[in-house]
């Protein structure tokens, strides 16, 4: 059985749709609750066994960077500060994970970015996990769990993680042809942004990948597709064509997706995040029925 332990984190991004916010830092370094996007993710990996993760980064990203490296200067300030309190909110730099990063120097879709990792991955089937998705209420999530063992039982090529969206939402989203039924089921094909009416499922991919490393040899082959970018949507399909075992793991009931790409999807995120937290949920609570029960005529 092969072990995972290897992700690649795509973070290169330019987040126009987050702009002016995202015009100085990214969009994955954006606040939701206390924590920015990235974090969440990297904690999500960290707790499915993950101990080596490959940021795909871009100019201006280098915050990400900061975000994960030691800083024994504040470190050392909050303690010659009283603040020794605030130390376990660092607890994080200290996790057992190895980092990386490499820039993709033109942004020329996600399959590119994929593939600028083919170095750093060899031979090993890896997990890819989109930068701006979180997986789950403070990443509460072992979806990557589940995807491995998919992965490992079926000798899949690749295992894709699905979530369910409103029918007349298809024509956002890569949807799944499926082969089979249920939670694990094979992969017919998979349809880019389908018509409401043509769409053969409402399963919608969900920033959440394990790859062989074949993906590789079918990226390098796959031509330019939407935007003139090299999608890693049309490379899996490439492996279905040649014969590739593909396999898509649902996201169950407490795994929702919360996508940071536009403001509206944000600021849902924040305030869910928000409004679990311990400490500052039931008083923002309250203040929220407040404020929506005001009269504002």
């Amino acid at each position: 059985m092969s072990e995972i332990n290897i992700a690649v984190v795509p973070v290169a991004g330019m987040g126009t749709r987050l702009l002016p916010a995202t015009k100085s830092q990214p969009k994955e370094m954006l606040p939701v609750g206390r924590k920015p996007v990235v974090q969440y993710v990297v904690e999500e990996l960290e707790r499915v066994g993950v101990n080596r993760v490959l940021f795909i980064t871009g100019q201006g990203k280098s915050s990400i960077e900061n975000h994960f490296d030691l800083n024994p200067e504040l470190t050392q300030s909050l303690r010659e500060d009283g603040k020794e309190e605030l130390l376990s909110e660092l607890s994080f730099v200290r996790a057992p994970l190895q980092y990386f990063y490499t820039r993709q120097r033109q942004l020329l879709g996600l399959g590119h970015a994929i593939l600028c990792a083919e170095d750093f991955v060899g031979t090993k089937p890896f997990v890819v996990a989109l930068g701006d998705s979180i997986i789950g209420l403070n990443a509460k999530s072992r979806i990557v769990d589940r995807m491995t063992q998919c992965y490992n039982e079926h000798k899949a090529d690749a295992v894709i993680a699905f979530e369910e969206v409103p029918k007349d939402e298809v024509f956002q989203y890569g949807i799944a042809d499926p082969k089979t039924n249920g939670d694990v089921f094979e992969v017919n094909d998979l349809i880019e942004k389908p018509a409401v009416d043509d769409a053969p499922s409402n399963l919608a991919i969900a920033a959440r990948y394990v790859l062989s490393p074949g993906i590789f040899e079918a990226l390098k082959e796959t031509a330019p597709g939407v935007g003139d970018e090299i999608q890693l949507t049309d490379a899996i399909r490439l492996l279905l064509k040649n014969g590739g075992k593909v396999y898509g793991v649902r996201l169950n009931g407490n795994e929702k997706r919360y996508d940071i790409g536009n403001f509206g999807s944000y600021f849902q995120a924040f305030t869910e995040f928000a409004l679990a937290d311990e400490k500052f949920g039931p008083e923002l609570k309250a203040y929220l029925k407040t404020i929506l029960n005001a009269d504002h005529s």
